[in-house]
């Protein structure tokens, strides 16, 4: 049993910041105050001035690989780049090898977490085109959300039987999270541009192939779909200005049916990014053009888009290296989501307030994770203690991702993760992991 003292930290939490004191106990947070807490007997005290208190945070997608890709990551590898990132809990996507599309096969996923994570986790279950007999036997107090790949993705698990679509937003016991991206007109782009320029097509093209019409027909077709059979729809990765049309921001995130989420890679690169970085910005939704990228930070600020998170979906270097058609989609993230968006506050684009509201409070709330995603007495004790002042390089001897490389590599940064706490376990001091059992499968209040 472990008990922490934070003092005289700047805790930024449920839209206000004030210098104060955070008092844990076992896996819970026993007293905040902005008066002094008097320690108990074998507490340990850590000084904060200067340092900031946020609730851990939520990454609502991943892909950790795990099982059968694990030369890319596997649970243990990348839950260890999530607490280095201030990540304590994440869900993680169903294609893998085998697939979780079955519940004994989401049941293994649960095992291995729970032997290897080094923060909180839980899986989505994965929807086929013929699977709706599993779907129906999902826990809702268990599992994060049912995942629908609209358009195809890595693993190749795409639905496109309308039938089974309408059966699948008709019948889901649970949150249905979907990748929206037309499979007809990727398919055709890729005919054209494949035919014009070959197998070395230059990766500029992505955005045009993975274009905003692909995006914008497979999100029309899941609102309405959750619109028609009163779903729960959360749209994965928006990546268009266009999409936002699709979204609500006249009531708060909880009381929505259809919610959205932005990924940290679409809200820091651009297409001019394609020409330094390539296939390592290669992810499915592409990165779009700048004014893509503006809208969807405004996105964030009026309130259309409800959470920001990574889709970190490692790959080897080695497979980064081939040509346009061969070179897999998806790169690593999680490490890095939160001292990205703390640049942005640095610039003055975005409020930390903000930040942790979109990272921490809102994927608790519209997941209806139990007793996480805030600092309040008698939640758990998820939190991260961030130095808003230091300078420091992304390079490989301090990316902790498997696959050994981030598309943020040489990025200067001026804020630093320095410990990160699970459960009232200290899991990541000042560069180092701090080997833990003390991560758990994450319930929610269904």
């Amino acid at each position: 049993m472990s008990s922490f003292l934070i003092k005289n930290a700047l805790i930024v939490n449920d839209g206000r910041g004030f210098v104060g004191n955070l008092l844990t106990e076992d896996s819970f947070i026993k007293i905040i105050s902005e008066s002094e807490i008097t320690p108990p007997d074998s507490c340990e005290i850590i000084e904060a001035s200067g340092l900031i208190l946020i609730p851990g945070i939520i990454d609502d997608q991943v892909h950790f690989r795990e099982p059968g890709l694990t030369q890319k990551g596997d649970i243990y590898t990348e839950s260890r780049a999530a607490a280095a990132g201030g990540v304590t809990s994440f869900m993680e996507m169903p294609n893998t090898i085998p697939q979780a599309v079955t519940i004994e096969e989401l049941n293994k996923k649960f095992e291995i977490a729970s032997n290897s994570s080094l923060v909180n986790y839980s899986f989505y279950f994965g929807a086929t085109n013929d699977n709706i007999s599993e779907i129906k036997k999902i826990d809702p107090s268990a599992t994060c959300g049912l995942k629908v790949f609209m358009g195809s993705s890595t693993g190749n698990m795409l639905v496109d039987n309308r039938k089974s679509l309408e059966a699948i937003f008709a019948e889901s016991p649970v949150l249905i999270a979907t990748h929206c991206e037309d499979e007809t007109t990727i398919r055709k782009n890729s005919e054209i541009y494949h035919k014009k320029y070959g197998e070395n097509l230059a990766f500029k093209y992505h955005p045009e192939i993975r274009n905003t019409e692909a995006c914008f027909i497979s999100s029309f077709l899941a609102v309405e779909l959750a619109d028609r059979f009163n779903s729960r729809l959360h749209v994965l990765h928006i990546s268009t200005a266009k999409e936002l049309e699709l979204f609500r921001n006249d009531i708060p995130s909880t009381e929505k049916k259809v919610t959205a989420e932005v990924c940290v890679h679409h809200l820091w690169f651009n297409e001019d990014s394609y020409n330094t970085k390539g296939s390592l910005i290669k992810w499915n939704p592409a990165i779009k053009k700048e004014s893509d990228r503006k809208a969807l930070f405004e996105g964030i600020l009026s309130g259309k888009l409800d959470v920001i998170a990574t889709d970190h979906a490692p790959h080897t270097f080695e497979e980064k290296q081939n040509s346009y058609f061969k070179a897999p989609s998806g790169g690593p993230m999680v490490q890095h989501s939160l001292v990205s968006m703390l640049e942005f506050a640095e610039k003055g684009l975005i409020s930390t307030e903000k930040i942790v509201e979109k990272m921490c409070h809102t994927p608790a709330d519209i997941f209806k994770i139990e007793r996480r995603g805030y600092l309040k007495e008698n939640f758990f004790a998820d939190m991260v203690l961030v130095n808003p002042n230091t300078s420091w390089k992304v390079d490989k001897h301090n990316i902790l991702y498997k696959c050994g490389w981030s598309p943020l590599e040489d990025q200067e940064f001026s804020n630093k993760v320095e410990k990160t706490f699970v459960n009232g376990d200290l899991v990541y001091n000042k560069g180092e992991i701090v080997e833990s059992k003390s991560a758990m499968a994450l319930k929610f209040n269904r």
